[in-house]
């Protein structure tokens, strides 16, 4: 049990201050001695008494505003860590082509930004038992959010990345801050990386093995969903010949640094808002295995019942004090 204002309890001592005091007319005869004793209103005069000292130890207590302190139950359901990893690269802020939401209504002019804001808060708000973190990356990564099960914050954050953005793609940048948001938080049973992004940025080697180590030791499965343009080159194009003496494609080299991971990998391409929402529902499939979670229980709040009981109290007195009236009267 915890008070809110804890200094009002000093006041209980004044609380039993009805039994130290005498009834007024107990004084008005000069010597009762010869009078029977008469048990019964003593009884009912120590019990006013008590009345009267619970009723000021309820309205103090009332006043202190008791209440529980907030419980932490381990529960067992549905769900993962999450955390986003969303491109800010200034080719973000170009429009999807040909681009329709779910319901096959028309959204001419959506950006690539805030048609993933968009999916992504419904993906956040579908899931009712995830952790969510953030981490936003152009030339360098941003950290947003820490792990949290805080979904407000989760979809403010989401909603805020649809603004001004740089011309860098730091893949790598972003992958290394998104593990490290799992590095001190408890292992739940499921753990995932959603990396969005419309492009690729070229990793270093020892950034390569930084970011497959994290991922193994944390346990972490990761899931690249491309946005490419229509006509693009795909990483899934099996006809693809690289150039002689060139290096490969940003993308293709990415995409298979990512088949050496130890830890589960799938991407995805989406050239228009249909197929990215096809991605995420597919992802929202695959992240559904049992966790072990902390839900937080409120503290429950006594104010209003210790002012009720004293108010019982009160109303007792004052019958109690009707019936002396009339019966002297």
């Amino acid at each position: 049990m915890a008070f809110s204002h804890p200094w009002v309890l000093w006041l209980l001592p004044l609380a039993f201050l009805p039994l130290l005091l005498q009834r007024a007319h107990a004084k008005h005869y000069s010597w009762v001695d010869m009078l029977p004793v008469d048990p019964l209103s003593n009884l009912i005069s120590l019990i006013l008494k008590i009345l009267a000292v619970l009723t000021l130890i309820f309205i103090i207590l009332g006043l202190a505003a008791p209440h529980t302190t907030e419980q932490k139950v381990e529960r067992i359901g549905v769900g993962a860590q999450i955390a986003l990893v969303l491109d800010r690269s200034a080719s973000m802020d170009d429009p999807f082509s040909g681009t329709a939401d779910h319901n096959g209504n028309t959204t001419v002019g959506e950006t690539k930004s805030v048609a993933a804001a968009r999916l992504i808060t419904e993906f956040v708000k579908s899931r009712q038992q995830d952790m969510f973190g953030m981490i936003t990356f152009s030339n360098s990564a941003m950290y947003v959010l820490p792990l949290s099960e805080n979904k407000k914050a989760v979809i403010a954050a989401v909603q805020a990345t649809a603004g001004n953005a740089l011309f860098q793609t730091n893949i790598g940048s972003g992958l290394t801050s998104s593990a490290a948001l799992f590095d001190k938080v408890t292992d739940s049973g499921s753990r995932a990386v959603i990396l969005l992004s419309d492009g690729a940025g070229r990793v270093d080697a020892n950034t390569q093995q930084k970011i497959r180590d994290w991922f193994q030791r944390l346990n972490i499965s990761l899931y690249w969903i491309v946005l490419r343009q229509p006509g693009g080159l795909s990483i899934f194009d099996p006809n693809f010949v690289p150039v002689e003496d060139q290096p490969l494609p940003a993308q293709i080299e990415l995409h298979e640094y990512f088949q050496t991971f130890k830890t589960p990998f799938k991407a995805y391409e989406a050239e228009d808002p249909r197929s990215l929402q096809l991605a995420m529902n597919d992802i929202n499939n695959r992240e559904k295995k049992p966790i072990k979670y902390v839900e937080k229980v409120p503290g429950r709040e006594y104010t209003n019942i210790c002012f009720m009981i004293a108010a019982i109290m009160i109303a007792l007195l004052l019958g109690v004090k009707r019936i002396e009236v009339t019966t002297w009267h």
